[in-house]
């Protein structure tokens, strides 16, 4: 069985790059043992741009 973590990561309103260090997120998750399983960006700001992205991670339970 597999258990899921989802990480929100906002994007700024003019430029649209993200506000954290998106790399920096999946090297920590990855040390604890999560695997990336997708980077999810749904359109919901403006003209169908993304606001924000969520990175998502798995790994198995014990």
């Amino acid at each position: 069985m597999k258990e899921y973590r989802f990480e929100k990561v906002e994007l700024k309103s003019f430029t649209r790059d993200p506000k954290a260090d998106y790399h920096e997120i999946i090297h920590e998750a990855a040390r604890d043992g999560w695997e990336l399983v997708q980077i999810f960006a749904p359109g919901t700001a403006s003209y169908g741009t993304a606001a924000y992205f969520e990175i998502i991670f798995s790994r198995d339970i014990d």
